[in-house]
């Protein structure tokens, strides 16, 4: 039976949402794989009744900050382990990692509050396994200011799909060229960011292409090594200057000047 099917069967609205469409795409080849799986958001248990039958041979692993009791909800199968806690409290995420160590795949369906649904990701990020999945549904939140979110101000609003917007310059931090640029946790690690309708799907893996046109950040120390290998170190001090010098130097002109901009607009 397909995902469809069990969504239908066990009354979860993953299927209204269409939510199953995206997750036919990716977990159909997973299945039969043992794996650890974790939910974010149990409410009436529907949704964990439908991975468990899905993912019979996985350990389906579902929180809620309510305490919920299996006996009512039907929910006492071998495969399923509930915890009872906050998604942004630290030491329970801390102390369910403890236990289970990895997952293969993260379901937030929690709060859809922007601020928990980042603070969960950043906990739970480096948990996920090398070629794990991690989704966020119900994103929608993230225009609503009843949520917390903000539809006045999109580009720049502090939410769930401006987080993750931003955390697709991860696929590509290889290519920022800015000999300036510190690297984040999430660089090298994230092969692919995909959003579709109120859900979003983040594919960990390794992601260490090297850039063409910049060696570490930097396009100066790149053109210098170019210009030196192809001329066989003849204008060694006038290649050095116009690149390692005044190239350099407008460079770190540029990124004064937008820290300046961002402190006087307010952004962080």
């Amino acid at each position: 039976m397909n995902l469809t099917k069990l969504f239908i069967k066990h009354k979860s609205d993953k299927h209204i949402h269409k939510y199953d469409l995206v997750y036919n795409q990716y977990l159909e080849k997973l299945k039969d794989k043992k794996l650890n799986i974790l939910e974010i958001g149990i409410s009436d248990g529907y949704s964990l009744k439908a991975w468990a039958e899905y993912f019979k041979k996985s350990k389906i692993i579902g929180i809620d900050i309510k305490e919920i009791d299996k006996d009512k909800k039907k929910l006492n199968r071998k495969n399923i382990f509930i915890h009872q806690g906050s998604q942004s409290d630290e030491k329970f995420i801390y102390r369910l990692i403890n236990i289970y160590k990895k997952f293969d795949i993260i379901i937030d369906d929690g709060s859809h509050f922007p601020k928990d649904v980042i603070k969960s990701f950043k906990l739970l990020f480096h948990s996920l396994d090398t070629n794990g999945l991690y989704f966020i549904e119900d994103t929608q939140t993230s225009y609503n200011h009843y949520f917390g979110g903000n539809p006045f101000d999109l580009k720049y609003a502090n939410t769930q799909n401006n987080f993750f917007k931003h955390l697709t310059d991860s696929l590509n931090y290889k290519e920022i060229a800015n000999p300036f640029y510190l690297r984040n946790g999430y660089d090298g690690l994230i092969k692919n960011i995909s959003f579709y309708n109120n859900i979003i799907v983040v594919s960990k893996g390794i992601n260490n292409n090297e850039s063409n046109i910049v060696i570490n950040n930097s396009y100066e120390n790149k053109r210098y090594k170019t210009k030196i290998k192809r001329y066989k170190n003849k204008n060694l001090i006038r290649y050095f200057f116009k690149y390692k010098i005044l190239f350099k130097s407008f460079t770190l002109l540029i990124l004064i000047l937008n820290f300046l901009k961002n402190k006087l607009l307010l952004r962080n």
